[in-house]
């Protein structure tokens, strides 16, 4: 779950701009917004069930599950910037002889820098198997709220980032993110909206070994 940092040459940062992604005198311009980045970490957007429990063959499969069509929604004119992401839990079972409901724990994660855990919150989402069916589908929702002013850029950072650079100049060949200030500055500005599954010790290692 580490923040990606791209590192650009003569990158401009603001914090609106209607050039976004023109190059102009002075450098690129793009936007950058305050708002969390969606998303889900590596090795938590699928979950495997397995019946018995201490197994991990692949006849012991019981229950499978991914997210999937993430959707994300900010609103950041108040205060608070509020971030809301949708997403869908698609499942398929190995026995559909009877109806069943599989209740699957998910995590909503606020990430700042990339590696500081903010807020964390455990939901749980039910799927329900009709007879004779393989597969069920549900949708969840997660809501958070970041603070405009830990979301902001400190006035020296944004005036370093948004100065005007001349073709020619030392400075204007100089990524403005190689100062590890400025870096630094950015990442704890950046904050990151991740959903994943809540998954045993087991399950982790399941995902990211087979």
């Amino acid at each position: 779950m580490k923040l990606r940092l791209v590192a650009l040459a003569a990158l401009v940062l603001l914090s609106g701009c209607g050039k976004k992604g023109l190059i102009e005198q002075g450098g690129i311009w793009t936007e950058r917004s305050a708002c969390p980045i969606p998303g889900i970490p590596a090795g938590t957007g699928d979950v495997t069930v397995f019946n018995p429990s201490n197994s991990i063959a692949a006849d012991a499969i019981d229950v499978t599950a991914t997210i999937t069509n993430l959707r994300a929604n900010c609103q950041d004119a108040g205060d608070q910037i509020v971030s809301t992401v949708s997403f869908d839990v698609v499942a398929t079972r190995r026995d559909a002889s009877v109806p069943r409901q599989v209740v699957l724990p998910y995590f909503d994660v606020v990430l700042q820098a990339g590696n500081q855990v903010v807020a964390k919150r455990v939901g749980r989402v039910g799927l329900d198997f009709a007879q004779g069916s393989y597969r069920a589908q549900t949708a969840g929702q997660a809501t958070v709220q970041v603070h405009r002013s830990a979301a902001q850029l400190p006035s020296d950072i944004q005036k370093e980032l948004t100065r005007p650079r001349k073709a020619g100049d030392a400075s204007a060949a100089i990524d403005p993110l190689t100062d590890p200030n400025i870096r630094a500055a950015v990442a704890n500005a950046t904050f990151e909206h991740l959903v994943g599954f809540q998954l045993t010790e087991q399950q982790l290692r399941y995902n990211v070994t087979r």
